[in-house]
């Protein structure tokens, strides 16, 4: 089965003051096994990290300027 891969960028949400958890929540119910969800926020979303380890995501996060952090999560098999 191929890997899937979801990006989702919830900068602009947060700007505007819209919560994007929803959002998010609804994106990975998608993926399955090693399926991949990229997240980019203007923080780094520690509460989310906890959240979705319980659901079985391992992550990986990478500031790539100021304001603009991508989170790279992998579902465990």
């Amino acid at each position: 089965m191929e890997q899937r891969i979801i990006e989702l960028d919830v900068r602009e949400d947060l700007k505007n003051k819209i919560e994007p958890f929803q959002k998010i929540m609804e994106a990975i119910t998608q993926l399955g096994a090693n399926d991949i969800f990229i997240l980019h926020a203007p923080f780094k979303p520690v509460p989310l990290f906890a959240v979705l380890k319980a659901k079985g995501f391992s992550h990986e996060e990478e500031e790539l300027e100021k304001k603009h952090w991508k989170v790279t999560f992998t579902k465990k098999a």
